[in-house]
């Protein structure tokens, strides 16, 4: 850091100040007033002999003017040169009046009669002098009057414009003044009134010298009374005291020329012209020895400087060489001109090699046009800070570098070179890169982990939420960040939570435990947690898994086994059972030949073998459903089969209910048990007709479907194919939801007692099941049931125009895409198999989430809605609000249903678009299409 150092040239009212700013001192108002009471004393001894008559000497005058003139006239440059500094209005009149005099005294020199000629050069008259006389010493009070009450405290008003041009102007202006004063005294003399008649004053005179005399008085006055007092404010109050002095010897109290007052009076007029003089010329003196003195400390401060600088030159250079940052320095055009020991261990090059030859010795190709660049905004005086850039070492090898470039000046500040300094931050770069891919990649990894990543204060406040809350939560990060962990924990959960916490910070490194959570929408959510605390930042870090699709996982793993459990057991039970009924069913006959001639008997006997038969229908039913019993599986036309029964189950269903094929073309043929399968069409259609008591509509519909590995992972009982869908579909009073999981359990049943056994459903759920194939059953209540067996394809067929249809390639797209699905299980696949087609896919559990992102988000251009939804609204209300809200957004149904059963119900209109579950990818790709393009 450079250390300024000043030289003190003056202190404050220092004497080397110009007089006319300079305060009075106590010393110049003494030396004054002392001057003025000699004068005051000596006047007094004067004045009575002023009329003394004395020896003419002319040669007096001639001196007395001459020495006034000289007087005057230094007197005016040493105050013009003042102002000519301190441009001072005041200054300059006062300087003016100082030349008048001098120009009035070399006139009355010459117009002086007996001098140069009788009776004075120039044309001179009687009362020539005398009128030059008086207007001389009438000029210089008016100039001085003007002067005081010019000057203020920082002296008075200043010049603009260049004060040489004043100067001149003042000197032409007096110069003219007098000539026309001349002329006046001269040419004119005649027209004057007469002052002096044979050497004696006249009554005129009188008059005149009295208003001369008042006005130098005047300018006493104001002198006196315009403060602060400044040196030359002093001195000219001494001057015009002479002055005064000078008027009343010389034209007041004397009588005539050469007399006592005559002489007298012009020694005080030659004494009012010397003391400024003198002051100033003393000053002058003093200041030039103040400044030898000052030239003198200088020269010793110049030595001690130059001392100084040598050292700090000196350190300055070492400290260059020590750098451990490279310096260099080049001229304008790209020479290095400087090159220290850290730039040679960074470049290659020693300071020989480098110094005298172009900097694009260091500098890449590519980077040749930087290099101009920054030479060209150093010559506009710009300093560039920070710069990144790479160079070349003399081995070839790039360097990644920050520079700081600045312009190096000349002492009269002219931009000479270019001076920069080079840090070498390769290792810093590398180090930066692989720091900023880690970041990235851990951001990746935050961003697009499917487990939910929090981050806490040592207090539970959220610091940073991964994105994938939204679907485990339904929150945005947003929400949630700078909240409590205690708001979104179960408070059953919290204190094992705190527990953890506090157990991680007492250097627990690795903790996993459960603890539920609250979702948006209020349910609760459990999560498996891994966390571990970060001393160094005062931060928990979590990582959650949900176990939601674990749970429904393990669920299902329970029904399979549940259902085979009873199964097992059903039939083992229904075996045990059929050897009883052997046994009663072979007795029975004998018993009943025995007993033929006793009716009474007989018809006992009738009435067990009723009950046997009944109860060999109740085990055959239970084996069907333990897949016990003996099947006969051929190849058959599912469709000749279907509409078989729906002929049979017009009698046995009544007139209220209409049946409805709807079957589809080339429906592929499938390996089943014929019979058994038109018995759990039959068991299906009774269970329909039992949900609707006061009519309404069956569908029995038939379908070639893929199961593909998506459905199949939510299904642990399915195998991914083709199979045959055979859906019986009704309009009746549905199942409600909690009874949905036990439908399939044998013995039950929601019928009054006495109306059924309960195994309608097992029954076929067995026989499917042991046929290879899967039952999938749908149902709100309130909007009636449709349940739907898959039966495997049969092999060896060839393939359908069907299936060719299915196999085209999939087309997908880039629209945006909302899905609308309850069932979390189903919305997950869903969205899974839209966005790899290519779509971009949001989600919503119900109508009300649906219509809050049709709301903020304009360029959703498909909505995908279940049907049959929980809440105040369904899937149509849905589509016809949002059609209000948007009218130019297109709707694609799906249901559980088939289309025709719900067309039918007049919950869709004719025409809408419906995909009914479950679908092929390749089926979700094309209607997707359609809904699209239509």
């Amino acid at each position: 850091m450079t250390t300024q150092r000043e030289v003190n040239v003056h202190a404050k009212n220092d004497r080397s100040t110009f007089l006319s700013m300079l305060p009075a001192a106590q010393s110049d108002r003494t030396a004054a007033l002392a001057i003025v009471a000699i004068s005051a004393i000596l006047f007094a001894l004067a004045v009575p002999f002023a009329g003394t008559p004395l020896t003419p000497v002319p040669a007096f005058v001639a001196s007395y003017q001459s020495a006034l003139a000289v007087s005057d006239i230094i007197t005016a440059v040493l105050l013009l040169s003042q102002f000519s500094v301190l441009r001072s209005r005041a200054l300059l009149l006062l300087s003016t009046g100082y030349l008048f005099t001098a120009a009035a005294a070399v006139t009355h020199c010459l117009t002086f009669p007996g001098l140069f000629a009788p009776a004075g050069l120039l044309g001179a008259g009687s009362q020539t002098t005398v009128w030059l006389y008086m207007i001389w010493h009438g000029g210089f009070p008016l100039f001085v009057l003007a002067y005081g009450w010019l000057k203020d405290d920082n002296g008075g008003g200043k010049i603009e414009g260049p004060t040489g041009r004043a100067i001149v102007l003042t000197i032409l202006g007096v110069v003219a003044a007098m000539a026309v004063i001349a002329w006046i005294v001269t040419a004119q003399h005649d027209l004057l009134p007469v002052l002096l008649r044979d050497g004696r004053y006249t009554t005129v005179m009188i008059g005149v010298v009295s208003f001369v005399w008042s006005l130098s008085f005047a300018a006493l006055v104001t002198l006196w009374l315009r403060k602060p007092h400044t040196v030359i404010d002093i001195w000219l109050m001494v001057t015009i005291c002479a002055w005064l002095f000078d008027i009343a010897l010389s034209a007041i109290v004397n009588v005539a020329r050469y007399d006592l007052g005559f002489y007298a009076g012009r020694l005080y007029g030659l004494c009012a012209a010397s003391f400024v003089l003198a002051v100033l010329l003393i000053e002058n003196v003093r200041l030039q020895a103040s400044t030898m003195g000052l030239v003198g400390r200088l020269r010793e401060q110049s030595a001690s400087e130059r001392d100084y600088y040598s050292k700090r030159l000196a350190l300055y250079g070492a400290v260059v060489e020590s750098s451990n940052d490279a310096i260099i320095t080049k001229s304008l055009d790209g020479i290095i001109t400087g090159w220290n020991r850290a730039a040679e261990r960074l470049f290659g090059y020693s300071a020989a090699e480098a110094i005298g030859k172009s900097i694009e010795m260091i500098v890449p190709e590519d980077r040749r046009a930087e290099v101009r660049s920054i030479l060209n905004r150093v010559t506009t005086n710009e300093s560039i800070a920070q710069h990144e850039t790479v160079r070349v070492r003399k081995d070839g090898r790039p360097i990644d570098l920050v520079l700081n470039i600045s312009p190096l000046k000349s002492a009269t500040g002219e931009i000479i070179g270019v001076s920069k300094i080079a840090h070498d931050i390769t290792e810093e770069k590398q180090s930066r890169e692989k720091l900023h891919r880690e970041i990235e990649e851990r951001q990746r990894i935050f961003e697009t982990s499917q487990d939910l990543i929090l981050v806490t204060d040592g207090y539970g406040k959220f610091i940073q939420v991964s994105p994938s809350v939204k679907d485990i939560l339904g929150y945005d990060p947003e929400d949630m960040i700078g909240h409590s962990a205690t708001e979104f924990i179960h408070p059953d959960d919290l204190e094992k939570t705190r527990g953890e916490m506090r157990a991680a910070r007492r250097g627990a490194v690795k903790r996993s435990f459960e603890a539920r959570y609250y979702h948006y929408d209020g349910h609760e959510v459990t999560l498996n947690w891994m966390g571990t605390w970060s001393e160094p930042v005062k931060r928990h870090y979590f990582i959650g898994r949900d176990l939601t699709d674990k749970q429904a996982a393990e669920a299902q793993l329970r029904q399979v086994q549940k259902m085979d459990s009873i199964g097992q057991l059903t039939g083992g039970v229904a075996h045990d059972f059929n050897n009883v009924l052997t046994v009663i069913t072979g007795t029975i006959g004998i018993l009943s030949d025995a007993v033929a001639d006793r009716p009474q008997l007989a018809a006992i006997t009738k009435l067990i073998d009723d009950a046997a038969e009944r109860g060999a229908q109740l085990t055959k039913h239970l084996l069907a459903f333990a897949r016990k019993q003996p099947l006969q599986p051929r190849e058959i036309d599912v469709n000749a089969l279907v509409l078989e029964a729906a002929k049979l189950l017009h009698p046995t269903l009544g007139e209220q209910i209409t049946i409805m094929p709807q079957l589809t073309e080339d429906a592929w043929p499938a390996l089943i048990d014929p019979g058994q399968l038109s018995t759990a069409i039959l068991n299906l259609a009774l269970n329909a007709r039992d949900a609707m008591p006061d009519g309404g509509t069956l569908v029995l519909e038939t379908r070639n479907i893929f199961l593909d590995d998506g459905y199949a992972s939510m299904n642990p009982d399915v195998v991914a194919g083709n199979y045959v869908m055979i859906a019986v579909s009704d309009t009746g009073s549905g199942i409600p939801a909690e009874l949905l999981e036990r439908v399939f359990d044998p013995f039950f049943t929601t019928k009054e007692v006495g109306k059924g056994t309960g195994l309608g459903l097992s029954m076929v759920f067995g026989f499917v099941k042991q046929s290879g194939g899967h039952i999938k059953i749908y149902s709100e209540e309130g909007h009636g049931t449709s349940v739907k067996i898959y039966l495997p394809r049969s092999t060896g067929v060839q393939e359908t125009e069907y299936e060719a249809l299915q196999n085209v390639p999939i087309t997908g797209g880039d629209e945006k895409i909302l899905i609308v699905e309850d069932d979390a299980l189903v919305r997950q696949y869903v969205v899974t198999q839209v966005r790899s087609l290519g779509y971009t896919a949001l989600e919503a559990a119900n109508a009300a989430e649906a219509l809050d992102i049709i709301d903020a988000d304009k360029n959703i251009d498909l909505l995908f809605t279940d049907v049959i939804m929980p809440g105040s609204m369904n899937g149509r209300q849905l589509a016809d609000e949002a059609a209000r809200r948007r009218p130019d957004l297109k709707t694609l149904f799906t249901s559980g249903y088939t289309e025709n059963a719900i067309v039918h119900h007049g919950r869709l209109d004719s025409g809408v678009l419906l995909l009914a579950k479950p679908y092929r990818k390749s089926e979700l790709a094309k209607m997707l299409r359609t809904a699209l393009a239509s």
